[in-house]
């Protein structure tokens, strides 16, 4: 994997036309995520997608330069936030949940099997009370629920395989896909993580690729690429067809699922998962304060490869 890259970009993905959103990508350079805004045209209500945390894994500190940037496109654009969403609890960043909720009064909401995330890493940290999802989120979207944002409505594909609890989500011609797919160039996420399946993210992409062509795939991170220094995030459903490095079209599930597990055994854990996992699980919030008024991260040791 590729350092990620050192600036921070933003994008406008404009509306198609009746039943498309608008749609904001801000590029977060530290992990190489990649945070959404997406807005019904007419209304100006809003979604906030995936949005980071600042955490500095190096010195335990948090900041919130990422949200701010985000909330500042809101203004900017005369949006009202309606809902804060998460597609996964995220590995490599911590997700700005609470806080957003907190600054926007907007509820929040993440994928109906997370629950089964938390009691996978409930037993890594040794936290069996930690983790109570349905405390934290206002919503735990089901397979095939659907919600409105402004008159554009908004809904919900499983999407396991990364995590066995990622969702997807499609609004008109716009679709949220995560760790699932990456861009045409770099190919498809990894699913070695506890509880990821590399079959069923075959399946899951095989879902997203069924879309119709013309609809606009939008990553969660980007590293740049062989030919390219510039971050880039989304691409159709016809060009991922066309020419994703591990999915394109005549590309057969059993040679996927040896090129990807194959790549998989070469990755470390992201530098700040053991750290965001904790926080994510709850929602985006910190564990407890202690007596001395400080929080603390619990850290599992000789428990991964």
């Amino acid at each position: 994997m590729t350092a990620p890259l050192k600036s921070r970009v933003v994008r406008h993905s404009p509306s198609s036309g009746a039943g498309s959103p608008d749609v904001w990508g801000i590029y977060e350079p530290d992990t190489g995520s990649i945070q959404y805004i997406c807005a019904d045209p007419a209304t100006k209500k809003a979604a906030l997608i995936d949005v980071a945390w600042n955490y500095d894994h190096r010195n335990g500190r948090f900041s919130t330069e990422s949200l701010e940037q985000v909330l500042e496109l809101v203004r900017e654009n005369g949006l009202e936030v309606a809902w804060v969403l998460d597609t996964h609890p995220h590995a490599d960043h911590v997700m700005a949940s609470a806080e957003l909720k907190a600054r926007t009064g907007a509820p929040n909401a993440i994928g109906a099997l997370v629950p089964e995330i938390a009691k996978i890493w409930a037993d890594l940290y040794n936290l069996p009370d930690a983790f109570e999802p349905a405390r934290d989120f206002d919503r735990l979207f089901e397979e095939g629920e659907t919600f409105a944002i402004g008159d554009l409505t908004m809904r919900v594909l499983l999407s396991p395989g990364h995590t066995l609890g990622s969702i997807t989500y499609l609004c008109g011609d716009a679709a949220f896909v995560h760790d699932t797919l990456m861009q045409p160039d770099i190919g498809t996420s990894r699913s070695d993580f506890p509880g990821g399946k590399t079959d069923e993210l075959w399946d899951s992409i095989q879902d997203i690729l069924a879309l119709p062509g013309p609809t606009r795939l939008f990553v969660g991170h980007d590293y740049g690429g062989p030919e390219r220094d510039e971050p880039m995030w989304e691409a159709t459903v016809a060009e991922h067809k066309a020419g994703n490095k591990h999915v394109k079209d005549g590309t057969a599930r059993e040679e996927f699922i040896r090129v990807r597990q194959a790549r998989d055994a070469t990755l470390p854990l992201p530098d700040r998962i053991l750290a965001a996992l904790q926080v994510n699980l709850r929602g985006g919030r910190l564990p407890a304060a202690e007596d001395d008024g400080h929080h603390y991260l619990k850290l599992p040791v000789n428990r991964f490869d």
